[in-house]
């Protein structure tokens, strides 16, 4: 398929805000892709070239972006600079360079889709002496034969900011759109749609979402769709693959809790680590983040513990990691283990100490069997029979099943007393449903002044923070966009040896700036910080429609992905729950 094509899609997602519309352009062109596309056109709809289980990144900054609009397009640098600055965009700066391009390239081609997703995958791939200079060559080449629009959106894909507002539902119903539009009914008409049967509709739904939250691979679920529910259906878990984790709902009390979820329930101590993915194939083990990073290499310890104490010849178990004192044997906050995660070297050290256990808590597929619909109780008869209790290495996780609330208070000061966060509450009928808060289990905590927030802005510091980024700009989650809720500037250290600073903030934000007014600079979503604040007010000044009142960072949360930061209705809860306080 001509890249050409593509971009006209592009061209039409980016003059709509309406979702219906959004979804029926999608679903009238995946109508048209041809099978050896399908795969590589539906990463780049999303503006992604890896499917959400495979953690490899493009991993390109703005200024090696700058270097290769530079070298396409024969422009100055600090021409390049100036564009991107006067737009806050630097796939318009590139839309614009190439438009002033004086002569076009003798060997320029007419670019097609499989030839600009092959260069950007490349991206991925280069390291070490020269890979700057042939990642330079890898987009200016695609720059070199690309069409003023085509530039720009070659650029956002390249920074993974593609800017179309395509967020997973509206690919998941164009997809039920495009291949069972007939059989469940649907007709769009003026920016609206009317559904013949719902309850046939629902069906056609539900099995696409059913087989992504397998496959975390709109790809592969497209493929399938094109040829029938049938094969749509026959999609499994794969081991491997990581699925995205099952996710709670916040509630303020034990009785809350019991509503939700129903009695009797399950509940479980909640511990301040990270959730590991624990997959096994025979001899071969692998970890992975809720991020659904790979972190196998990094806890060996873990994959050890895995071999000796675990039965079976596959499974895929969902567990918490919380780390401990080696000396006291007490457990440690989320922040001093934290860095384990992405440390690449003297990990056996890094082992020794900052020792973790794991506390299982749930099966997702066990020797070959998909366990997702199962009921949570089932679930747990297999973690039982599965996991081996050995204190401090790995065991399933503490709980009891109750509906008294009394009983259900005494388990949650035990958890308290532990060093725990609080407790988890889980229906027992309930099944395993990755990637969503839908009330199947909540958790109990004993403050609720803290937020999992992305940082999408900051500013450049004056005097001799100059060089360091300052007021970060903190946002909340809502349908797949971010939403601004104040600014952050305290709980950040000067020195590194203090906690978090303000050298590493920018080393790690730095290159994800994706543009750049005076001092104020736009950072693609990705690192997310806890915050602890006083209140939420209301204020028409950002975008979710509050406001943080002083707003502190309490640290890092390596272990979360932008998708899985604290959403508006979380926010919307909090301000509600501070009338009571």
């Amino acid at each position: 398929m001509k890249y050409s094509e593509l971009v006209s899609v592009y061209k039409r997602l980016d003059n709509t805000t309406k979702r219906l519309e959004k979804t029926h352009i999608i679903s009238e062109f995946l109508k048209d892709i041809k099978d050896k596309d399908t795969k590589k056109i539906v990463l780049l709809i999303q503006g992604k070239i890896f499917p959400d289980w495979d953690d490899r990144k493009i991993g390109v900054a703005s200024r090696l972006v700058l270097k290769a609009i530079n070298k396409a397009t024969g422009t100055a640098s600090e021409k390049v600079e100036k564009e991107w600055k006067n737009t806050g965009d630097l796939g318009i700066a590139a839309e614009n360079l190439i438009k002033k391009k004086k002569q076009a390239t003798l060997f320029s081609a007419e670019l097609t889709v499989t030839k600009v997703f092959d260069n950007v995958q490349k991206l991925a791939t280069l390291e070490g002496a020269g890979s700057v200079d042939h990642k330079i060559s890898l987009i200016a080449e695609l720059l070199t034969s690309a069409k003023p629009e085509e530039g720009k959106y070659i650029v956002r894909t390249v920074l993974e900011d593609m800017r179309v507002g395509v967020g997973e539902g509206s690919m998941r119903d164009a997809i039920v759109w495009a291949y069972f539009g007939k059989e469940a009914g649907v007709k769009y008409v003026d920016g609206s749609t009317e559904i013949e049967d719902r309850a046939e509709y629902n069906k056609y739904v539900d099995a696409v979402q059913r087989a992504y939250d397998l496959t975390n691979d709109l790809g592969a679920v497209t493929e399938a769709a094109k040829d029938g529910l049938k094969k749509l259906e026959r999609l499994e878990l794969s081991i491997g693959n990581p699925i995205k984790v099952m996710l709670a709902l916040r509630v303020k009390d034990v009785k809350e809790g019991f509503e939700r979820v129903g009695v009797p329930a399950q509940l479980e101590y909640k511990y301040d680590g990270f959730r590991i993915q624990i997959h096994k194939n025979k001899d071969e083990i692998r970890l992975y983040t809720r991020r659904l990073e790979e972190v196998t290499s990094q806890f060996p310890d873990v994959v050890e513990f895995v071999k000796k104490h675990t039965k079976g010849d596959s499974f895929i178990l969902d567990s918490e990691c919380v780390g401990y004192d080696p000396k006291t044997g007490k457990y440690l906050a989320f922040q001093k283990i934290s860095q384990r995660i992405k440390r690449k070297y003297d990990i056996e050290d890094m082992a020794k100490k900052f020792p973790v256990e794991v506390n299982v808590f749930d099966v997702i597929s066990y020797n070959g069997k998909n366990m997702i619909a199962e009921p949570m109780s089932e679930r747990r008869k297999i973690i039982e029979r599965i996991v081996k209790k050995v204190e401090k290495k790995i065991l399933p996780s503490k709980h009891i099943i109750t509906s008294d609330e009394k009983d259900a208070e005494k388990f949650y000061r035990e958890s308290l007393k532990a060093g725990n966060e609080g407790i988890m509450l889980k229906s027992l009928e309930s099944p395993y449903k990755p990637g969503a808060r839908v009330g199947f289990m909540v958790k109990l905590k004993p403050v609720m002044d803290t937020l999992d927030l992305v940082i999408v802005g900051a500013e450049w510091g004056e005097g001799k923070r100059s060089h360091w980024l300052s007021s970060f700009t903190l946002a909340c989650v809502s349908d797949g966009k971010y939403l601004e809720i104040g600014k952050m500037g305290t709980g950040i250290k000067e020195k590194a040896e203090e906690g978090v600073s303000f050298e590493q903030l920018t080393e790690e934000l730095k290159p994800l700036i994706i543009s750049e007014k005076g001092k104020e600079v736009t950072i693609k979503p990705k690192i997310v910080v806890e915050v602890k604040f006083e209140e939420i007010q209301k204020s028409p000044t950002y975008s979710s429609g509050y406001a943080l009142r002083f707003p502190r960072l309490e640290g890092l949360r390596e272990d979360r992905h932008a998708k899985d930061a604290s959403t508006l209705e979380m926010v919307e809860d909090y301000y509600e729950g501070q009338r009571g306080r």
